[in-house]
């Protein structure tokens, strides 16, 4: 261990003496196995469906090798074995000794501090321009799967003895990535991370509430919140209902944009009229309906349910027969 921290010291003080010939030197191998690697990660290819003209890799979401940096400089060198990438159908797995630094959970990967198991490394490589120095390494792996509209990055192999990570293997979507670009152009700043889950979340699972996704953005459900009503404010998520019963779906501009008009009718459910309407229907045909039957044909939560046969009854077009869960709405004779 003396040994490693000396030698790490000498290479630190010719880093700063003599920079450049220190990264020719020292960093030539691993940024030639990190060509290698993107190469077969990735391919890159011009967008022809707008203006932009950027360039997006098609496969993976981290072509550039900070992820396997990241695993060589948090790697436990206490532990003996390598760090593994390995590349298949499935994706691009890494593997790396040792488990996370203390402090630092799958449930707080987002949002607790950057920290280092080697901070003497960490700083090396970050001086010489390998990594970045406010430590944001996580994040920009979440970045560079989920703006490309990849699944988000997989830690959950990961245990006490090793961090395993996997990038799936998916294409990339153009359309989202127009979007993001429009919206970072508009606003000028880059998008949140938690605001990239959510719209990951939801173009996967369609319509969610805030409770549903505190989990994946890591944060407290009125930070949540906050990043959902920021979506809706910027036109890219859509709010139905209000309270606890509130659900977000991706915007009818999002839709449109994706050429997936007929999804977004599917999603966003009908306005509060159809839903009266539809209610009364199946009455109609079956007699009577129940709070769980409006919810499922109505497409909306139990609480929203409960209001919109609430508001039938006050209106004097339906009445309420029994109490509790046994409670049936028939029309009024």
């Amino acid at each position: 261990m003396f040994r490693l921290t000396r030698s790490l010291s000498r290479n630190l003080t010719a880093l700063t003496c003599k920079p450049t010939n220190f990264s020719e030197n020292r960093c030539s191998r691993h940024s030639r196995k990190s060509s290698c690697i993107s190469g077969h990660v990735s391919r890159s290819r011009r967008s022809r469906r707008d203006s932009f003209g950027f360039r997006y890799p098609i496969t993976t979401g981290a072509p550039s090798g900070k992820d396997s940096i990241n695993a060589l400089v948090h790697r436990d060198y206490s532990r003996l074995g390598a760090v593994h990438v390995r590349l298949d159908e499935d994706g691009l797995t890494l593997s790396s000794p040792g488990g996370f630094v203390e402090g630092i959970t799958l449930e707080n990967l987002l949002v607790t501090p950057p920290r280092s198991s080697n901070p003497l490394l960490a700083d090396i490589v970050k001086r010489i321009g390998l990594a970045e120095r406010i430590g944001r390494g996580i994040d920009r792996i979440y970045e560079g799967m989920l703006r490309y509209g990849r699944p988000v990055p997989d830690y959950t192999m990961s245990d006490a003895t090793s961090v395993n990570l996997v990038l799936p293997k998916s294409d990339a979507d153009i359309a989202f990535l127009e979007m993001i670009l429009r919206h970072e152009e508009r606003t000028g700043r880059a998008m949140p991370i938690d605001s990239l889950i959510i719209l990951s979340r939801l173009r996967y699972e369609r319509r969610l509430t805030t409770l549903d996704l505190i989990a994946n953005t890591q944060k407290p459900e009125q930070a949540t919140r906050t990043a959902l009503e920021k979506l809706v404010e910027a036109g890219l998520v859509e709010a139905h209902g209000a309270g606890r019963g509130r659900t977000y779906t991706l915007s009818a501009k999002v839709y449109r944009h994706s050429g997936r008009k007929a999804a977004y009718v599917r999603q966003a459910g009908f306005d509060p009229i159809q839903q009266e309407q539809m209610v009364l229907k199946f009455i109609e045909k079956h007699g009577s309906i129940k709070r769980a039957d409006a919810a499922d044909l109505c497409r909306i939560s139990l609480f929203q349910a409960s209001r919109l046969l609430k508001s039938l009854v006050v209106s004097g077009k339906i009445l309420s027969k029994g109490k509790g869960k046994g409670t049936v709405y028939v029309r009024r004779s």
